[in-house]
């Protein structure tokens, strides 16, 4: 069975259960699904799944005349590709920040038909409760701190409840804040999907990709916003979110493990790529004991570093 780690492909939109499928048939060149699941030591219906996406992106082919046999790309040409086509999705955000910076330098003239801006904490505020409010069908989402009221939802679980679907992804630096990983793992519990990706600049929601509410600053002291309704402008920022939701790392509802919640909480933590400092402050632990606790999980776990303890847990649903 491989225990290598997988690195890198995540930040083109490669899953990382299927960057371990890619790096074991690159080590055969070609094989069959079974043969990659023994490897890899899970079932070949998921090891299939995984090879179909790779497919996808490039970075395998299935051989002609044969039972579902698949080589490996040559990963240079393979990564070329990906690349051309990160580099679209990214002209595509740079089409968007062009917009957005137009929208900026107009604010002081007032609204659009497809923009209107809105200032203070009280208007964003309610501008929130009723995007969720008429959602019917789902939710979009980025966030991250500061935030300008209380960072509990009670409207989303209350549009949970009434079957809206809820994507999110957080920055890591939500996670730091006091009490917003406990409403994020609450809100998982009621059905909210949820990832972190680093680097997350912006703030936005989206209800039923048509009406759109995103911060124009994250200065609490200027609050103002733009709520955007159809129009390009709002399909690039669902681009946007596209490509960002598929960078960032799931988080997922603790599972029946032998971990109890501080474990849990610990591994969620390491997976978003906090430093050691600061999941020692959101864990009210010291540095020492943090690490201590960290050693003992990479120890239960049988993995070698961080990173593939963060695989494993999610492999056994324990994120």
């Amino acid at each position: 069975m491989t225990t290598e780690a997988t690195t890198g492909l995540t930040a083109a939109g490669i899953d990382p259960f299927d960057e371990r499928v890619y790096r074991a048939i690159l080590t055969r060149h070609t094989a069959r699904p079974a043969e990659l699941a023994a490897d890899l030591d899970h079932s070949p219906d998921r090891v299939a799944r995984a090879l179909d996406r790779l497919r996808d992106h490039g970075l395998v082919g299935r051989l002609a005349g044969s039972r579902r046999r698949y080589a490996a790309i040559e990963p240079r040409a393979a990564m070329e590709a990906l690349i051309r086509a990160r580099t679209v999705e990214l002209d595509q955000v740079r089409s968007a920040a062009t917009e957005l910076s137009l929208l900026f330098a107009g604010a002081q003239e007032g609204a659009t038909d497809d923009v209107e801006i809105i200032t203070g904490s009280e208007a964003l505020g309610r501008w929130f409760v009723r995007l969720q409010q008429e959602a019917c069908k789902e939710v979009i989402a980025l966030d991250r701190p500061p935030y300008a009221l209380t960072t509990s939802n009670p409207v989303e679980t209350a549009a949970l409840a009434r079957g809206v679907e809820y994507r999110s992804v957080y920055a890591p630096e939500a996670l730091q804040w006091p009490g917003v990983l406990g409403d994020i793992r609450e809100l998982i519990g009621h059905g909210e999907q949820a990832r972190v990706l680093p680097g997350l600049r912006v703030k936005l929601a989206v209800a039923d990709r048509r009406l759109a509410l995103m911060p124009l600053s994250l200065d609490l002291s200027d609050v103002r916003a733009a709520v955007i309704h159809p129009s390009t402008l709002l399909d690039a920022l669902i681009d946007y979110w596209e490509m960002c939701w598929r960078q960032a790392t799931p988080l997922g509802a603790p599972a029946e493990d032998p971990l109890d919640e501080e474990d849990r909480q610990l591994l969620t933590l390491l997976v978003s790529g906090l430093k050691d400092e600061a999941i020692a402050r959101q864990l009210g632990l010291s540095i020492r004991t943090m690490r201590r606790r960290m050693s003992r999980l990479l120890e239960l776990l049988g993995a070698a570093n961080r990173f593939q303890a963060g695989v494993i847990a999610a492999r056994s649903d324990w994120l």
